[in-house]
């Protein structure tokens, strides 16, 4: 028996004992070494049937922590009122987020034009990840006056969300008033932040928020991992 028919042989009985409910979503599978004793195979093999089953969309792998059966796609509702922790928690899930960038600069003109704001204005940059049970949903940019909103930044390396910052601020409701979606393949360093192979699908969102008199106060971008999440448009 070739190699390969090895590898596969293991993929296959580990993808049945997954459909067979044996390992459950979010569940981590014993290790490399394990597997190996298991089958009486060594490790590269055990790795060459993971990264298979990951390929398919079967597993994920957590740099640090592990390979885990990949739950199923989170329900995302997009509508007149898009708040990422009720979104991820009406699904059944845990949401968190980390943030990997706080900052104050001059605004380019595509975030101009968004805000209605003059080209050069200082706006406040977030970017981060989303995740759901620990595992990344999507990678974010948000954008904001920040004359309006001179504390938001503070505000947000507290609480770790955008919509208790900005109500920290005085902006207690604001809704959507436009989104795009678009369908790419993740870049290297977006599939390595999505824990995701390069050029896995994507789906783009750029959308705009404005409080209740229409003005514009977040110009947001975010990147969700494609097989992980379910977008829903809702007739609102």
């Amino acid at each position: 028996m070739t190699r390969s028919a090895i590898w596969k042989s293991i993929a296959e009985t580990l993808a049945a004992e997954i459909a067979g409910g044996h390992y459950q979503p979010g569940d981590k599978l014993p290790t490399e070494a394990q597997f190996a004793a298991r089958f009486g195979v060594n490790r590269h093999t055990v790795r060459h049937a993971l990264a298979a089953l990951a390929e398919a969309g079967t597993l994920h792998a957590r740099r640090g922590a592990g390979v885990f059966v990949a739950a199923r796609p989170t329900d995302y509702a997009l509508g007149r009122r898009v708040r990422f922790h009720q979104n991820v928690a009406a699904s059944g899930r845990t949401p968190s987020r980390k943030i990997n960038l706080l900052e104050t600069r001059a605004c380019n003109p595509r975030e101009a034009e968004a805000l209605d704001l003059a080209v050069g204005t200082q706006v406040h940059v977030i970017e981060g990840l989303s995740l759901a049970d620990g595992q990344p949903l999507a990678s974010f940019r948000s954008v904001f006056p920040a004359a309006r909103f001179p504390d938001l930044l503070d505000h947000m390396a507290q609480t770790q969300s955008v919509t208790a910052a900005l109500a920290a601020c005085g902006l207690t409701d604001y809704t959507r008033a436009s989104t795009r979606i678009t369908a790419k393949r993740a870049p290297a360093v977006l599939a390595l932040a999505l824990q995701q192979p390069e050029g896995a699908p994507i789906l783009r969102s750029v959308a705009i928020n404005v409080d209740a008199a229409g003005v514009p106060v977040e110009y947001g971008a975010t990147w969700f991992a494609g097989d992980r999440v379910t977008l829903t448009v809702t007739p609102e």
